[in-house]
This record gives structure tokens, sequence and C-alpha cells, in this order.
């Protein structure tokens, strides 16, 4: 009997020997190939992260056990600029040109967004009779709203983006969302009719121990020191502005208490000038490996999941490693499911995005009550491993692969 053949599409992922990249598809071909399925990993040649042009030739496909097809699209120097919007506009033309010649497919599975590149991967199953799932993995248009909001002409702007999606979800023959609000995004313009998974992107748990093992005596934490970290994309979506500010003033009190900032993005330099100005004692340690950013993390001693009021993330993909970390979480985020879960399973405080002095009192809270930072830490560990693991939290997918793949063919 021959395999069933699954194509994955993400194009962020972080493949072979790469440093930055998204790894949610990435560990979900890997499943797929040891139970049995030949997968086809379709990702651009472009690398989101870097800005770069991938070297086709030198890749080292032998790190996966799955094949990879890179896709051919333009370059686009910044997150948010008008060259992306024609790259993936090329990309999805590409996608359609790929699925033309290749569509011996018992199941697509596939990221969105990019909006567009999405909705062409469903036409093309739909053309070929082949199930479709969509994976939200991030909502487009809302997210750049955070950048751009201006009555009428952001609603003419983004109106293709939201057509894009709800045409996308319609084609949909079952829809994984990262959370409960981004399932729930699939069935806004659509009835509930098709089967609905939530994943949280999660981590894998042994990889972040590992790490965090390997690497943990190469940082440098000096004795009395109380660590407050971040880690992930510094831009308008994230309340970084207010924790510098909050950083600052509660420093003037305690000066054991030390922001470290790890990765990197658009309002870097900005926050930079920001320390400059509040005299803020941070340390900007940029885009690190994995494995030693498990290890900061583990070494902090609160963590913060840091996002303006308007941002749309829910379970945002760091969740999976700040909970593993086993440590507190001060969160500013206003997603209900979000709130709700930190305030249900106890890993955490809530407090309002651009509150300086809510953010302030709350750390200094938690530097005070060491008991709570250990019950709260102790919480999240437990999380971590009961929901965020991918081990165990990514079953549901393979479940689902089989459901959709069972009768194909």
């Amino acid at each position: 009997m021959s395999k069933k053949r699954i194509a994955i599409f993400s194009i962020d992922a972080k493949l072979g020997h790469e440093v930055k990249g998204a790894t949610r598809y990435v560990y979900l071909a890997e499943t797929l190939a040891a139970e049995g399925y030949e997968v086809d990993f379709l990702t651009s040649r472009f690398q989101h992260w870097e800005k770069r042009q991938r070297d086709v030739e030198s890749f080292d496909a032998s790190v996966h056990s799955f094949n990879v097809r890179f896709i051919e699209e333009p370059g686009y120097p910044k997150n948010m600029c008008p060259q992306r919007i024609w790259a993936h506009h090329v990309m999805a033309k590409n996608m359609r040109a790929y699925f033309e010649e290749h569509h011996d497919y018992d199941l697509i599975y596939c990221q969105i967004p990019p909006n567009d590149v999405a909705l062409a991967v469903g036409q093309s199953a739909k053309r070929y009779g082949i199930p479709f799932v969509v994976d939200v993995n991030d909502l487009w248009p809302e997210a750049f709203r955070i950048a751009l909001d201006v009555p009428i002409v952001s609603d003419i702007a983004f109106a293709p983006f939201y057509r894009q999606a709800r045409r996308t979800y319609a084609l949909a023959d079952a829809i994984v969302g990262t959370s409960d609000e981004y399932a729930a995004r699939g069935f806004r313009d659509r009835a509930e009719d098709i089967p609905k998974v939530v994943a949280y992107v999660g981590n894998d748990l042994a990889a972040f121990d590992s790490g965090a093992l390997a690497y943990g005596s190469q940082v440098a934490k000096p004795s009395g020191e109380f660590w407050v970290s971040y880690a992930g994309a510094m831009s308008d979506c994230y309340d970084l502005r207010t924790l510098v500010h909050a950083m600052s003033r509660l420093q003037r009190s305690h000066p054991s208490m030390k922001l470290k900032l790890m990765g990197d993005g658009t309002i870097r330099e900005e926050l930079e000038a920001l320390v400059a100005e509040t005299g803020c004692n941070a340390d900007f340690l940029g885009y690190m490996p994995y494995p030693q950013m498990a290890a900061h993390l583990v070494a902090s001693d609160v963590l913060v999941n840091s996002l303006v009021e308007n941002a749309p993330q829910s379970v945002p993909t760091k969740i999976g490693d700040y909970l593993a970390a086993g440590k507190p979480m001060l969160s500013t985020s206003m997603s209900p499911e979000f709130r709700a879960k930190v305030e249900r399973d106890g890993f955490g405080v809530n407090v309002r995005p651009g509150d300086v002095e809510g953010l302030a009192a709350a750390l200094e809270r938690l530097e005070a009550d060491a008991s709570a930072r250990e019950r709260m830490g102790a919480a999240a560990r437990a999380i971590a491993e009961d929901q965020f693991d991918r081990k165990h939290s990514y079953r549901q997918l393979v479940e689902l692969v089989e459901q959709l793949t069972r009768s194909s063919r």
C-alpha cells in the first residue's frame, strides 16, 4: 500500500541549520513523516526572518525526514512595506503553478497568513479535490491596524485581506487555530460545519530543557539580581515602552532589578533611546539561538508577556517557552481567552497595557513575594507539560490528518 502524501505550506519556517524562523509546521511535518506519511514541505525561497534569499544549492536537506520544496518569491526589506504585499502576490501565483504540476496529494495543510497565498493554495486544493486544512497562525489585517489605523483609509486598504481570509475559510475542510479565538475566526463568516481543532503553538519541551541545561552555566547572573525578562519581537504590537518606564521607576528604589530584552524588531532603536533617556538598567541581548534563550528564561525571575491594548494576539508563540521556564508571568494581554487562562491556571498576573504604575506595582509585589513566585512558577511548568508540549498536544493534529485522509484516493 502506497504512503499517503501530505503537502504542508508555511512561508516563514526555520529549516535546515537556520537559527531564525517558525517551527510549528516543521515539527508537524516531522511528526507526520514519523507516522508513515510522505510529506512535502512547501515554503518560500526567501527567508522572512533574515530578509534574504536562501542558498538553495547548499541547503542541507538531510536535516529533515520530509521533502522541502522551495517556491520562488521576491524579497522585501521590512515586515510592513509595499514590497511584501507584491512578494506575496507573486508567491500566490507561483503556488498555483506548483499545484498545477504537482497535485497528487491526499491532504494539504496550510498556514494563514499570508491570506492571498493561503487562498491560492485552497483554490488549488478544491480544483483537484484535495482535503484542505487551514491553520490560523495570525490575523491579517487585524495585526496591521496597530501600525496603521486610519478611519476609512484603513478600511479601504485592508478590504482585500478580509476578503481573502473569508474566501479561504470558506474553502476549508477543517480549521486549526493556535488559540480558541484564532480558531473561532475561521467560522466568523461560515457555518461551523467542519472539524475545528485548537493546538497552541507550544514547544518541544525536551528540546527546551536540553538547551536550558546545556547553556545554563553560560548565563552569568550576579548574586542578588532580580531579572525581569521579555523575549520576542520588538514592534508596535508589544507594550515595551511601558515596560521600560515601569522598570526605570522601580530601579530607583530597587537597584537589583534588571530588565533583559531578547529579540529584535522595528522599534528596537526607539527602545534603546528610551532606555538611555529614562536611565533604565536594561540589556538588549538581541535574537539568540533557541537553546541560549531557554537558558536565559530559566535564569530569570519574572517573564513579561507584553502586548498593547488592541493587539490581536491571544496565545502568542512565546507562551510555551515562558511556561516551560517555570517562572511567574506578568501579562498585559487584553485577550479575554488569555486573561482568563492566567487567572484560572494561576501562573501569573494580569495588568492592563499602558499602565506604568500598575505594571511597576505588580512587579514590585512579585519581587517581594518569593513564595508567590514559586507557586506561580510551579503552575506554569505544569501547564507547559500538560497543554503546550508538542509531543502530546500535536497528536490531535495527527488524528485530524488521519480522519481527513481516510477516504481520500
